[in-house]
C-alpha cells in the first residue's frame, strides 16, 4: 500500500513544482538516478511503466527507498488501465500518472487513497477527469498547445491544476513560459534526466541539474 497520503503527495509535488520523470530497465541505474534527483531536491519522483516486468524493478526500488532515503515519494507513470493502477498500488506507488485519462484508473486510486495524474490534452478531458476527483491533471503532450492552451483553459477554470509533460525544459526561457501561464507545476524527462548521462554513469550532472532546475523554479515564481 501507499506509503504517504494522497494529500501529503499532492502538497509535496505543488510545492517543488517539478516532478522527474524516466524509466530504466536496469535496477541498479534506476537506483543511482532516483538518488541523484532526490539529492538535488526533488523528493517526489516518477517512475514510467515502460518496459517489460517494469513492475518488478519498481517494487524493488519501493522497498530500497523505504530505507535508505523513506522521505523520498516515488510513484508510477504511463498506466492507463486499471489492472495495472491495481498491479502498481499493491506494490506500494504513492501515486499514479496516465498519458491518458480512465475513470475505471480513477476509481481504483480514489478507492485506496491513491493520487491520480491523469492525462489530458482538450478542455473537455481536463474538465472529466476533475469531474472523477482529479486534483492534477497533467497536460500531455505539453508540446501540443503548449503554455498558450493553460492560459486558455485556466481563463474559465481558474481552479484547475496543471503540470505538463512533454515539451518542458530545464531553462529559465522556457519554465519561465510555463509558469508564467499558470501551471501548478511541471514533469520532465529527458532534457533532465539525459541519456548521456545516464550511459556514462555522470549522475552527479543530474543531481546539479536537479538542483539547479529547482531553484529556478522557485525564482520564477517569487517573480
Amino acid at each position: 500500500m501507499a506509503k504517504f497520503a494522497r494529500l501529503d503527495v499532492f502538497n509535496s509535488l505543488l510545492k517543488i513544482g517539478m516532478v522527474p520523470v524516466f524509466y530504466h530497465r536496469d535496477f541498479e541505474t534506476a537506483k543511482a538516478v532516483i538518488r541523484a534527483c532526490a539529492k538535488g531536491g526533488a523528493s517526489v519522483v516518477e517512475f514510467t511503466n515502460r518496459g517489460d516486468n517494469a513492475y518488478r524493478i519498481f517494487s524493488e526500488l519501493v522497498e530500497y527507498f523505504a530505507m535508505e532515503m523513506p522521505e523520498l515519494i516515488l510513484g508510477i507513470g504511463s498506466v492507463i488501465d486499471p489492472g495495472t493502477a491495481a498491479l502498481y498500488i499493491s506494490s506500494g506507488t504513492n501515486f499514479v500518472v496516465g498519458s491518458v485519462f480512465n475513470p475505471e484508473v480513477s476509481k481504483i486510486c480514489n478507492r485506496r487513497k491513491v493520487g491520480y495524474i491523469p492525462g489530458c490534452a482538450t478542455p473537455s478531458e481536463i474538465s472529466n477527469a476533475e469531474e472523477a476527483g482529479a486534483e492534477i491533471v497533467k497536460l500531455f503532450p505539453g508540446s501540443h498547445g503548449g503554455p498558450n492552451l493553460v492560459k486558455s483553459v485556466l481563463a474559465p477554470t481558474p481552479w484547475s491544476r496543471i503540470m505538463p509533460t512533454g515539451g518542458v525544459a530545464p531553462t529559465r526561457e522556457n519554465l519561465e513560459g510555463w509558469f508564467g501561464a499558470g501551471v501548478a507545476a511541471v514533469g520532465m524527462g529527458s532534457k533532465l534526466v539525459r541519456k548521456d548521462w545516464v550511459t556514462n554513469g555522470e549522475f552527479e550532472k543530474i543531481e546539479n541539474l536537479t538542483r539547479e532546475t529547482i531553484q529556478l523554479i522557485e525564482e520564477i515564481r517569487c517573480k
